[in-house]
């Protein structure tokens, strides 16, 4: 039987054409793959922090930002709602609530907030300058520094719908949330294909988040009780009880995202500290916009150094409001106010957040008073680093 030689040329050829066959295949099904399989074109950048440590003032540094749309505490709603439960119960409904309003779907207010109809229906809505400017809001530009008072006078009556309408023009959506005790709680969101989530931890000395608390005890009440599981009967935090849930939950929260951290954790967690960023606000808020993908503007520069460097001391009127403040002053203040008794109280039952977060202990009185000594330790290596992960540990 005669064999049929093909020349070696036309060999090479057709392998040529059936490759480029294939690569053309390949492109037109890649250029087909669900949405979902893609990277999110949205960042997500999550608060992370606790009462009275300084949080409200970091997410307004995100808030003013004319990419970021911001919430405060949306969070709140649920254990307004569901306050006979506890912090850990209610942990998977603050977690869906979250996700949902990262993915700007705000219908998940429907079970906390039935009767909603205007902006002002939303837990502290008014810090938010992307509810003060357009699309929600038309008495402002995006590129605006706004307050709460004039928002509140020009805004408050537009539509619900307009938290859901503004949120989807924003390429950053920004929550701050003091209601999660644990990191592992968050670990859905983190591998949430849907989500492009980062963390940025916020934590400040317990002498200082004592000082603070203690002007507004009664507002922290019902929050208190939530903590502490007493089924819904308000706590007046006199013998640090919450304090020390607090405590141990940064604890917790720090040592989860730097020792031996999930893959996913990777150069998405970073800690600061309040104290740093009051004492060296623009490169530490520099620092914090680089992690989130976000510049710093020359208005927001001059903003920040007005609001850091003004004449307020923090008093109690001020306690929820943010002013223009002498913030290292403020920052500072709970060493003339608190008496030694109750520092060694709380040193009592925060030691151990406090050693790990970079704070001296006071071992008496004098220490106390002598403001030339520094309780704010220099950062170790590779603990406050700006990306926490180290796959050495």
């Amino acid at each position: 039987m005669a064999r049929i030689r093909i020349p070696s040329t036309i060999v090479i050829l057709f392998v040529m054409v059936q490759t480029g066959f294939l690569l053309f295949m390949y492109n037109r099904y890649s250029s087909f793959v669900p949405q979902s399989e893609e990277k999110p074109s949205q960042a997500h950048i999550l608060i992370l922090s606790s009462w009275r440590s300084g949080s409200s003032f970091v997410g307004q540094l995100f808030s003013q930002h004319p990419d970021v749309f911001y919430l405060m505490e949306p969070a709140w709603h649920v254990w307004v709602t569901l306050y006979q439960n506890s912090a850990k119960v209610l942990h998977m409904a603050v977690r869906d609530l979250v996700r949902s309003v990262f993915l700007c779907d705000m219908s998940v207010f429907d079970a906390y907030m039935p009767w909603k109809r205007n902006l002002s229906d939303l837990f502290q809505w008014a810090v938010s300058r992307a509810l003060c400017s357009a699309p929600a809001c038309d008495s402002f530009q995006r590129t605006d520094i706004t307050n709460e008072t004039s928002c509140k006078t020009l805004c408050g009556r537009y539509p619900f719908s307009k938290v859901e309408e503004a949120c989807k023009t924003y390429r950053h959506i920004v929550i701050k949330e003091v209601r999660f005790f644990d990191l592992k709680v968050l670990y859905p969101l983190l591998t949430d294909p849907s989500l492009n989530l980062k963390i940025i931890h916020l934590v400040r000395d317990p002498r200082a988040v004592v000082k603070s608390r203690e002007q507004s005890v009664k507002a922290l009440a019902r929050d208190n009780g939530i903590v502490l599981s007493t089924n819904g009967t308000k706590v007046e935090d006199n013998k640090y009880k919450v304090m020390q849930e607090i405590c141990r939950s940064h604890v917790q929260i720090y040592e989860t995202a730097t020792l031996k951290p999930p893959h996913f954790l990777k150069d998405r967690y970073l800690m600061i500290r309040f104290e740093d960023l009051v004492r060296d606000p623009l490169s530490e808020i520099s620092e914090m916009y680089k992690f989130a993908d976000l510049s710093l503007t020359s208005t927001l520069k001059s903003w920040i150094y007005n609001i850091t460097h003004g004449q307020g001391s923090g008093k109690k009127k001020e306690a929820f409001k943010i002013t223009s403040r002498d913030a290292v002053s403020v920052s500072q203040a709970w060493r003339n106010v608190l008496s030694f008794q109750k520092i060694q109280k709380i040193q009592e039952v925060c030691k151990g957040a406090i050693n790990m977060l970079g704070y001296q202990l006071l071992d008496s009185e004098k220490e106390q008073r002598d403001l030339s000594l520094d309780l704010v330790l220099p950062r170790r290596q590779n603990q406050f680093s700006w990306s926490s992960f180290n796959p050495k540990h």
